[in-house]
């Protein structure tokens, strides 16, 4: 998903999920949502992640929420979650 489409999304209030893979000293620098799963206590916490309706995960460029949401999709079959195409720092650069 581009930084865009999640902002049309938020814009829309669509039932979105957004988690947040960073650790939780990039997360207290700012961040999309409130919700900060960094990424290795995702498997310990997956309880917390919608079954149902669209997910949206993030980290800062890309790279540690494309492999999870690879993960995610293959290992747990979990096929309604996306990744932010470029991270933080793409939604920082598209405000």
């Amino acid at each position: 998903m581009t930084p865009e489409e999640l902002k049309d999304k938020i814009a829309s209030k669509s039932d979105i999920q957004i988690i947040d893979l960073r650790e939780e000293y990039e997360f207290e620098d700012g961040s999309i949502c409130n919700t900060n799963i960094p990424m290795g206590e995702v498997m310990t916490r997956l309880n917390e992640i919608n079954n149902k309706g669209e997910v949206v995960m993030f980290c800062k460029r890309g790279k540690r929420s494309k492999s999870m949401v690879f993960m995610l999709q293959k290992q747990h079959g979990l096929a309604h979650i996306q990744q932010l195409e470029g991270g933080y720092e793409a939604w920082c650069e598209n405000k």
